[in-house]
């Protein structure tokens, strides 16, 4: 493939030109690399290489001013601002850079496009002063000081232009305007210097000026690159800017046109791809790669060019592993790298003056890979199981530290207060990282990218410390992080790697110039190529039109001269656009697609990619009863099986074997508000501090009347043991922990109303622990049931075995009519089985005496009172038996029995339950 750069070097050298004394000017540095390369083919002979530039280097050059970054200029503007503004009326920093950098953007395109300024002011003002023309006399405060602010643009665009060019500074825009004004000094002084432009296409009206001047005097060239086929085609939009300049410019008139080639008219393979999302798209890539079978020489002649830059890293790690040789144009985002989350985390956490931090804001920064580190022997896992245990949602300093001990110093970096003030943040921030580094430098070789990382951040504070000591506009933390977001979201990390060999991996515009055999371009949708409709402007669209500034539908022409130019020359293209619709930059695919279908100059092969979806049907989980299990069972049977680990297996035995067998406990969570089972065991406990002074006791109206006025000290009491250092004065707490003490008044209430109606209560046990001994027969290791029963009392006469739910439960939930459902279906019958378990256990240790009745007290269901378990014969049956015989316990027996054998059998494995 013979390249752009290649043919005009061919034609200089034809023409006899000393390329050593040409001056070289591209669209892009980039390029640069190349045209040296191509030089180097070209070239018979050892020669010097000529002087390649940009055009920002040359404008620069001619200009004699010096670039000043976005962030910087933002300063300077605000230091105008400030002097054109009464301090009454002046915004603060953070609200002047939300419309300030709009405005600077429009003064970049007035000064390239060479607008006259007081003309495109004055009239943008008097559009305003028609918009709010009101027959009203007086005009509110909000609308003077509206079109105030109007009427003053062309002031602060005079002050700050003088204000840089009296520090020999300038923003591209006034760059490029001083270059226009300094042209005819450059012809005068460089009257025998030959300029060659190259590959260039839309240009503002100052490069155009300064092409045009240089071209009518004899002491440069122009060469372009497009399609004969565009060309000729007045509606294509990638010949819309050079079809005008071959028109218009009179350099033309009597001088050769160079170049329109025929390179798009060659055969080409065009595949295109349709894939659902970005990580898609990047697996996608990977695939036509190893499709490609390519070796050292056309590796270097192949492009994967990324529509969306963010699919960078997703495409890296998709490359397979046959690519050896890399070269990445451009940087890795620095605000994707790890070390920008920690340092906006920080930035978050200080942004008021409070003393106190929330939990989540502290675990989640000593969780950071670059802090957890910096403590020692798994500390931060134990603070973090503190802070859980105990509760706390918010942390002050001397907590933290007191936690961390002997790592103090490293919660002072984090959490010492910033004051709200920039100068202790940027010092604060600048200790942390070199504690960073210090703690890195220890195995340099291992941490050698994370060192790199670190690096880009040192710098970026520098430039940010550097920034608050020569302005004074820094004046508080919050307006420091939004220049640090600024600044973090134009540096990149760039990769280093050889320019010309191996796989070329670039965006859109790092492309200009050059030519690849094959090309796999990502994201071509509508919205990203083209962009689309992006009117971030203070001038609107038909004054933009009246004075040729450019609007969307000049950048999409941009784009599609870009996407059509990397097409010209290759042979080999494949398209990737996104097919998915739930975003806002996908699913419809480019123009510049449905033009290449609709064009017709070339087969194209059209591909509707789609993950491979597994039909398979999810396998239950199976564990079978090794040595191991049967030993723990073992020592599970000898402790004694509770109710609740009974049910648990009932329900999903996986659990079961998880939490009993494996041990593995719920992960633990710091409770802001009043967890449910911390409710439950409140209520329960305080019932028990209320009732068992009372065992053996006939309850009377005296008696709960005065137990009554015990209920709010000893709630606060249990409160305050297991919620630990929670909160209950406010919130959702202190609504639970007022529900607390309406259950406990409203069961005595209740209990109080029974005795009126002349039933007698007496209490026989309050929490009493059973364990008893089962016989099984094929089991030859001991096995115990044990469990707590809340309370056991007489009511009138008759034993009740009582089980407190806080939960609402209502009848059906301790109805049975099939004995085998007990023990096989957890939603309807697992109260049953646990009421059932309790009265067979007691009955069993002789602690109580048949018949009786077992059953449940749910506080979210009062009004029914006791819910006595009962058996049934069918649905229909009304004949429920309430009494618990001796023929019922033989029949929950074999259920038992036979439900702890599954559990203790070798041959029977754990089997997963669909929940």
């Amino acid at each position: 493939m013979v390249t752009f750069i290649y043919e005009v070097l061919l034609e200089l050298q034809e023409k006899n030109e000393d390329i050593s004394n040409l001056t070289f000017v591209l669209p892009s540095k980039r390029a640069g690399v190349f045209l040296k390369h191509e030089i180097k083919n070209v070239s018979k002979k050892t020669i010097f290489s000529p002087q390649i530039l940009s055009i920002e280097d040359f404008t620069r050059e001619l200009s004699q001013l010096n670039p000043i970054s976005n962030t910087e200029l933002l300063f300077e503007f605000y230091s105008v601002y400030l002097e054109l503004t009464k301090s009454a009326d002046q915004d603060s920093f953070e609200v002047f850079a939300k419309w300030a950098q709009i405005i600077l953007q429009d003064f970049n395109e007035i000064d390239r496009y060479l607008i006259p300024p007081k003309q495109i002011f004055e009239y943008l003002s008097d559009i305003q002063k028609i918009n709010h023309w009101s027959k009203q006399e007086n005009q509110t405060d909000l609308v003077k000081k509206y079109l105030s602010f109007w009427n003053k643009l062309f002031e602060y665009y005079t002050h700050l232009t003088e204000h840089l060019m009296s520090k020999n500074i300038g923003y591209q825009g006034l760059i490029y305007k001083e270059a226009v004004a300094n042209i005819e000094t450059y012809i005068q002084t460089n009257p025998d210097k030959k300029v060659i432009f190259l590959g260039f296409n839309a240009l503002n009206t100052a490069e155009e000026t300064i092409i045009q001047e240089l071209l009518q005097n004899g002491i440069a060239e122009i060469y372009w690159d497009l399609e004969d086929t565009f060309f000729k085609n007045p509606i294509h939009d990638a010949a819309m800017f050079i079809r005008d300049y071959r028109e218009n410019w009179s350099y033309f008139k009597s001088n050769p046109f160079k170049w329109l080639t025929t390179n798009y008219s060659k055969p080409k393979n065009i595949s295109i791809f349709g894939v659902p999302k970005n990580i898609g798209q990047a697996k996608q890539i990977g695939t036509i790669l190893k499709g490609l079978n390519i070796n050292q020489e056309n590796l270097n002649n192949t492009a994967i060019v990324l529509g969306d830059e963010a699919l960078l890293m997703p495409v890296l790690n998709s490359l397979p592993s046959s690519i050896d040789a890399l070269n990445i144009t451009m940087g890795l985002p620095l605000n994707s790298v790890p070390l920008a989350s920690l340092f906006e985390k920080i930035f978050d956490l200080h942004k008021t003056t409070n003393k106190s931090f929330y939990y989540k804001d502290v675990i989640s920064i000593l969780s950071h890979q670059n802090i957890n580190c910096l403590f020692q022997n798994n500390k931060v896992s134990d603070i973090i199981k503190t802070i859980q245990t105990n509760n706390l949602v918010y942390l002050n300093l001397e907590q933290l530290k007191t936690l961390s001990s002997p790592s103090e110093d490293i919660m002072t970096l984090l959490f010492s207060s910033w004051e709200n003030s920039a100068e202790i943040a940027l010092k604060q921030t600048k200790k942390l990282i070199l504690k960073i580094k210090n703690y890195l430098d220890t195995d340099k070789q291992r941490n050698i990218l994370s060192l790199e990382y670190l690096f880009r951040f040192n710098e970026l504070f520098n430039e940010l410390t550097r920034l608050n000591s020569n302005y004074v506009h820094l004046k508080n933390s919050n307006t420091l992080f939004e220049v640090y977001k600024n600044l973090l979201s134009t540096e990149t990390l760039d990769f280093k790697g050889e320019p010309l060999q191996g796989l070329q991996v670039m965006g859109m515009l790092e492309s200009r110039v050059l030519d690849f055999e094959t090309v796999i371009i990502s994201s071509v949708n509508e919205g990203v190529l083209p962009l689309g409709k992006n009117h971030n402007s203070f001038i609107p669209f038909d004054v933009k039109l009246q004075y040729n500034l450019p609007t969307f539908k000049e950048k999409d022409a941009i784009y599609a001269y870009h996407f059509y130019r990397l097409l010209q020359r290759a042979k080999n293209i494949y398209i990737l656009y996104n097919t998915e619709t739930d975003i806002l930059n996908g699913g419809e695919k480019s123009r510049f697609i449905t033009q290449l279908e609709l064009e017709a100059a070339h087969n194209i092969s059209q591909n509707i990619v789609l993950p491979k979806v597994m039909s398979s049907k999810k396998e239950l989980l199976q564990i079978k009863k090794d040595e191991s299990v049967i030993n723990r069972l073992k020592e599970i049977a000898l402790k004694g099986f509770s109710p609740s680990s009974l049910t648990n297996y009932i329900r999903n035995p996986i659990d079961f074997y998880n939490q009993k067998i494996l041990k593995i406990t719920e992960y633990e969570e710091v409770e802001e508000n009043i967890a449910t089972n911390t409710l439950g065991t409140v209520i329960h406990n305080s019932l028990e501090d209320l009732y068992k002074p009372l065992q053996g006791t006939y309850l009377s109206i005296d008696i709960l009347k005065g137990i009554k006025k015990e209920i709010d000290e000893r709630v606060n009491h249990h409160f305050k043991d297991l919620y630990k250092e929670g909160d209950i004065t406010k919130g959702k707490n202190l609504i639970v922990f007022e529900i607390a003490k309406r259950y406990l008044n409203n069961f005595l209430n209740l209990e109080i109303e029974d005795l009126k109606k002349g039933n007698e209560i007496k209490i026989i046990a309050i929490e009493s622990e059973n364990k008893v001994k089962l016989k099984l027969d094929t089991i030859d290791f001991p096995i115990y049931l044990t469990g707590k029963v809340d309370r056991v009392d007489q009511y009138n006469g008759t034993t009740r075995i009582i089980d407190y739910k806080t939960g609402k439960v209502d009848g059906s939930k301790v109805s049975l009519i099939h004995w085998e459902d007990i023990t096989t279906n957890y939603d309807k019958f697992s109260k049953s089985f646990q009421v059932l378990t309790y009265a067979y256990a007691m009955v069993k240790e002789g602690k109580v005496n048949l018949p009786l009745e077992a059953g449940i007290i749910s506080f979210k269901n009062l009004s029914a009172g006791f819910l006595k378990f009962t058996k049934k014969e069918s649905v229909y049956d009304k004949n429920k038996i309430t009494q618990i015989s001796e023929e019922t316990l033989q029949s929950f027996e074999i259920e038992l029995k036979n439900l702890i054998l599954e559990i203790c059998n070798q041959d029977m494995s754990f089997i997963e339950k669909t929940i």
